[in-house]
């Protein structure tokens, strides 16, 4: 009876926290959807009487769950994620202290830092930390029953993009006079979390300083990966330490081993932020004082396009794009920056960390050799073979698509320029199409065959796990180690010294079949719907959206509601992944028990 008694307690007890997670979950939307309505709107004081309710409620709301998980869950607290409990605490139960202690009865030391605790600004932040806190947790939830994670990251990166849509329509995101249609909106903000870098509309003419700022967090967010965040947020704030937590959230985010699955998300976080901060400084100081900007607007300049450039996202402030008259002349090395940021984005996280790895391990090998004399035993392989195909098929595109692009538009598009201008714009425009969307030069001006290598470098893109668009690096080396492999009669795929599996190679073919049919299907229909615009752009654009590139003939402007939607689903789809969309829309199914008979099927 007494086992019974507490099976049934423990049920119970299940139930409480679930009924309790899913409130909290709807809490914390409850707070961002008033938090929007607040940023975007110019409201009267009735109204704004409205909200402050709404935030005093959520904040005494989390003050009384932070209290009852802390008291029924304090032994996991001491054991996993101690430290971070106590800060959040602190921080959260600083905003009642006015309420319970008020400022005529408080001790002198106090009286001085009431001021910051009453701040409406510090309020927010902290239950904005808890609510993103309670949607990580509604996530990982998800993720422990075992949903499809291909669902589970198609339907995220949605999430975001209708939320950026809110918040691009709200009055403050725009200049004064300027209404944004939904549709341009959508677009827009579409453009951004697939950092796609296509725009119907001109940001210089279109969006306030707000309206960029929340264009430049919808592109941080869609090139760090939404599933990243929440993950980092479910690790280091929540403890959540579930046997298939750990697992499911360290196949969203790529990690090697389960034991690396937070210095994974450290990692990436850091890269990002430390690359941002280095680029930012570098494009501050090749512009600073040429702009005609003041101080505040060079710094938010290089900002923004810091995370622009790192994230491929392609997005510029300028009229113009990079192609602006202020920046076209005599500021060689700001392309040169950009286009680093371009390749150290595009290049991949799980490289950028294995190259890091290389790199310490070469110095402490050679520091051990020539300062203490010692020979250290060397590390085989240390780079993995993901990071051999990634920077092998940077440096030939780059290296060809330089060549390229500097033979066919020398005297072209390019007429007219310095002898150095000429080799920068040249290497520039092959970093770009990788799938950045930045343009210095007008891509209309260039001849076909540049245009074709544009859409061959679009379509290749960058390498995977990346913030770069295309089907991967990746994909096309391993297509080619398999049609090597086959013209030589070879009984496995191999490349540097490794056998690829035969998940690999069949993924490769996947990836690739899908993206020609998928990019002959909205082309045809492009075609139909759009019958007063040239095919060949339409093709351009097409391959453009899909592999989240950016480039533009000048033709997303005049294209009709439909074609703007079209675009939207192309975007999002190049973003997520073809093959992953694929797998969230179908069951996979179970592996047969049996071998079916194999039969030869006649090819060539």
């Amino acid at each position: 009876m007494n086992l019974i008694s507490r099976f049934v307690s423990q049920r119970w007890q299940n139930r409480v926290a679930v009924a309790v997670q899913l409130i909290s979950f709807i809490v914390s939307v409850i707070f961002v959807a008033a938090a929007i309505i607040d940023y975007g709107f110019n409201l009267n004081n009735e109204e704004m009487g409205y909200l402050q309710r709404i935030y005093h409620f959520v904040q005494y709301f989390f003050v009384v769950i932070f209290t009852g998980r802390l008291i029924t869950n304090w032994r996991h607290i001491w054991k996993n994620n101690f430290v971070s409990t106590i800060v959040l605490g602190v921080l959260l139960y600083l905003t009642i202290l006015p309420d319970i202690l008020p400022a005529a009865s408080a001790p002198q030391f106090l009286v001085r830092f009431y001021h910051a605790f009453t701040e409406k600004f510090y309020l927010l932040a902290v239950i904005a930390v808890f609510s993103i806190m309670e949607i990580s947790r509604g996530v990982v939830s998800i993720t422990r029953r075992k949903t499809n994670p291909a669902l589970l990251l198609a339907s995220t990166f949605l999430i975001i993009i209708f939320f950026g849509t809110i918040l691009l329509m709200v009055p403050r995101s725009t200049l004064d006079g300027v209404r944004l249609p939904m549709i341009d909106a959508l677009f827009v903000s579409t453009s951004a979390v697939c950092v796609t870098g296509l725009t119907t509309v001109d940001f210089a003419s279109t969006f306030s300083t707000e309206g960029l700022i929340v264009i430049a967090l919808l592109i941080q967010i869609g090139g760090l990966g939404v599933m990243t965040i929440t993950s980092f947020f479910a690790l280091f704030f929540m403890g959540n330490t579930g046997l298939y937590d750990q697992f499911a959230l360290r196949d969203m985010v790529s990690s090697d081993t389960f034991s690396s699955l937070m210095s994974t998300l450290l990692y990436i976080l850091g890269f990002t932020i430390g690359i941002e901060a280095i680029g930012a400084f570098a494009i501050w100081a090749t512009v600073h004082g040429t702009l005609g900007m003041n101080l505040v607007d060079e710094i938010f300049f290089s900002v923004f396009h810091s995370i622009s450039a790192f994230c491929n996202a392609g997005f510029s402030t300028l009229t113009g794009n990079l192609g602006n008259t202020m920046l076209i002349q005599g500021h060689g090395s700001f392309y040169i920056t950009v286009s680093l940021l371009i390749i150290l984005g595009g290049i991949g996280f799980p490289i950028l960390v294995n190259l890091k790895s290389a790199i310490f391990y070469y110095i402490r090998y050679g520091f051990s050799r020539i300062v203490r004399g010692k020979t250290p035993t060397r590390v085989p392989h240390l780079a993995h073979l993901n990071t051999k195909i990634a920077v092998s098929a940077t440096v030939i595109l780059l290296v060809v698509g330089t060549v390229a692009i500097a033979i066919t538009e020398w005297n072209g598009a390019f007429a007219g320029m310095s002898l150095s201008d000429k080799l920068i714009q040249s290497f520039f425009n092959a970093t770009t199409p990788r799938t950045a969307g930045f343009n210095s030069v007008d891509v209309s001006h260039f001849s076909l065959l540049t245009l074709i290598l544009y859409i061959i470098l679009m379509w290749i893109g960058g390498a995977s796990q990346s913030t770069a668009g295309g089907i991967k690096v990746n994909t096309i080396g391993v297509a080619f180690a398999s049609f090597m492999s086959t013209v030589r009669d070879q009984k496995s795929v191999t490349m540097f010294n490794r056998t690829i599996t035969d998940k690999s190679v069949k993924r490769a073919y996947a990836t690739i079949f899908g993206s020609v049919m998928f990019i002959i299907v909205c082309f045809v229909t492009l075609v139909v719907v759009e019958p007063k615009i040239d095919a060949f752009d339409l093709l351009f654009e097409t391959i453009s959206a899909l592999s989240t590139a950016g480039a533009s003939l000048g033709i997303t402007p005049l294209l009709s509601t439909t074609s703007k939607i079209l675009f939207s689903v192309m975007m999002f789809v190049g973003r997520v992944g073809l093959i992953t969309v694929a797998m969230s829309l179908f069951a996979s199914r179970e592996h047969r028990h049996y071998q079916l008979p194999e039969e030869n099927v006649i090819i060539n």
